[in-house]
């Protein structure tokens, strides 16, 4: 399912577990060029294509493919798109880049955590000819779809997490930093899945995009949220709220297993009180589900801050 927000940008919905408005992407078009910000999945490749055909454009006309990470929800479908878009460049930052060059330990990570499922949850996740992929980094400035994007580096989530700001627009590209917030339902979650989870370095991160002051933020998880402060202050106190629960079980000695439950009906009852859906828990879970949310935190302190525990 494809949207246009407004001239010029869509965002294509790719149907994830079978949910759709979890997962999306970005599509940019101007002066001769299409860009596409954080392709999605293996899994969801052949959908991101329909929705482009469907907006009228020739999928072997795309001329950039950018992402604003590599975690596979993000940018795994880079490699195999990248062989039907013959005029593509793949930008991506620094700390980001060999790992679609070499997917090979992102691969070897991953089926030790999804075993058996990551072919239905992730699909292909093929290389990116070398020749092919573009470095960027902090500050860099992008000239594409006739925008004028700027680069920043935005570390917490991951290390190779970068956001896309077009100051004329007033459009923020947000990736995972801004957090989960799917439409509909006004509730920030954080996603906080290992290895690189870094909360001082996301509340700094949180600061750089608040001081850029944009007029939305388009998240991929999902879509555009219109009241950024507000919604940046909300993400900080929950980031900050789910770590002080976790690292108060972790010091009561709870087993990983334990403190995922304890956190699952602490914070389940604040999404219900703020919607009726019986579906809204199903789908936050797919967004960024708990037993990640968990790991990143507990390594997070072990790594972090081990005084505390």
């Amino acid at each position: 399912m494809i949207t246009q927000l407004r001239p010029g940008t869509w965002q294509i919905s790719l149907p994830f577990q079978g949910e759709y408005d979890i997962v999306g992407s970005y599509l940019l078009v101007g002066e001769n060029e299409i860009a596409i910000i954080d392709p999605g999945p293996g899994s969801t490749a052949e959908a991101l294509l329909s929705g482009l055909r469907e907006a009228g454009y020739n999928p072997q006309d795309v001329t950039h493919l950018i992402a604003t990470h590599i975690h596979l929800d993000h940018a795994g479908a880079m490699g195999s798109l990248i062989q039907q878009m013959p005029r593509a460049k793949v930008l991506v930052h620094s700390n980001g880049a060999p790992h679609l060059i070499d997917p090979s330990k992102v691969v070897a990570s991953a089926t030790r955590i999804y075993g058996e499922r990551m072919q239905t949850l992730w699909g292909a996740i093929e290389p990116v000819p070398q020749e092919r992929v573009h470095v960027i980094e902090d500050e860099d400035v992008l000239r594409v779809a006739g925008r004028r994007l700027e680069v920043h580096y935005t570390p917490g989530h991951a290390i190779h997490h970068v956001i896309f700001f077009d100051v004329h627009s007033g459009e923020l590209f947000a990736g995972d930093v801004a957090g989960v917030r799917l439409q509909g339902i006004d509730y920030v979650r954080p996603p906080t899945p290992p290895p690189d989870l870094d909360l001082e370095a996301w509340s700094n991160s949180i600061d750089t995009l608040k001081r850029l002051r944009p007029d939305v933020l388009y998240l991929s998880h999902f879509g555009p949220t219109s009241n950024p402060a507000i919604h940046l202050s909300r993400l900080r106190e929950q980031l900050s709220a789910w770590g002080d629960f976790v690292l108060g079980a972790m010091r009561q000695e709870k087993s990983e297993s334990e403190i995922i439950d304890l956190l699952v009906a602490q914070m389940d009852p604040q999404l219900q009180r703020i919607t009726a859906d019986p579906r809204s828990l199903h789908r936050y879970e797919i967004a960024t589900n708990y037993a990640m949310t968990v790991q990143g935190y507990m390594r997070y302190w072990k790594k972090k801050h081990p005084e505390r525990l």
